[in-house]
């Protein structure tokens, strides 16, 4: 689908228009369900994995219809589909997505209330709507998996202000703001997860990478402080001091003495 600021983000019901009544506009589905069902299940069988684009909660709710037409017809396998984004999750399809093995593939820089949220996006939700936006606390529970990235150049690629977020929910330049739907917040083991072990997951490297463990791959980001510590301060101010791909610095802070 598209996304909620241009009313093209394939929603269940229609979008509110600018003086709160119901606009006839539901959105886009880019591929007609039934011929999606097709697809996905051709794909599936054939061993590919699928990654799909989903903003509106109809659009959730077609890839994950699917995702289990495809495994109604195909073998069961480890075939780690995602989707991308769930901004809008429908209540009734959160705990499918454990149920189903498909990994919520998720950019929490956005999940706070910000300008685009506020005056883009919730007016045009409605209150009931707007609360199940990012529901990352409620898809963790319900047994999905969560894989965070940043969907760069579209926001920061920066995953230590995308922590703060998805620990927070509120934005990082405004850090006294109400949190945005704060029964969603992660703690802090759930959203470093996400964006290790969760990514590494998804890419099918989790036997390589994703955390630090005995024969795997030393893919490591240095910290200036212990981001766990209670006097650490925002995740977000965070700084890197080096990184390391397969044991091999990439980078070092020019500023220390190594």
């Amino acid at each position: 689908d598209g996304v909620i600021e241009n009313f093209t983000a394939a929603m269940l019901e229609d979008y509110l228009d600018l003086h709160g009544e119901t606009s006839g506009n539901r959105g886009v589905s880019l591929i007609e369900p039934k011929a999606l069902d097709r697809y996905v299940t051709r794909l599936d069988g054939a061993r590919f994995q699928v990654h799909f684009h989903a903003i509106g909660d109809r659009a959730v709710r077609e890839c994950l219809d699917a995702i289990e037409a495809a495994r109604r017809a195909n073998d069961a396998r480890d075939a780690r589909h995602h989707i991308c984004h769930l901004q809008v999750v429908h209540p009734d399809d959160v705990p499918r997505f454990g149920s189903l093995d498909v990994v919520a593939n998720c950019q929490p820089l956005w999940a706070c209330a910000e300008p685009q949220m506020t005056e883009l996006t919730i007016p045009f939700l409605g209150p009931e709507r707007s609360g199940h936006q990012y529901p990352f606390e409620s898809l963790r529970r319900a047994g999905g998996r969560l894989a965070f990235g940043s969907d760069w150049t579209v926001s920061t690629a920066d995953p230590l202000q995308q922590i703060e977020v998805a620990v927070t929910r509120s934005p990082v330049g405004d850090r006294s703001a109400r949190p945005f739907l704060p029964d969603e917040r992660l703690d802090l083991a759930a959203a470093l997860e996400a964006f290790t072990m969760g990514s590494a997951f998804v890419n099918g490297l989790d036997s390589s990478t994703g955390s630090i463990e005995p024969g795997k791959d030393a893919d490591l980001a240095i910290l200036d402080r212990d981001i766990t510590a209670s006097d650490a301060g925002p995740m977000g101010d965070a700084r890197v001091d080096a990184t390391l791909v397969g044991g091999e610095p990439v980078w070092m802070d020019p500023e220390m003495d190594w």
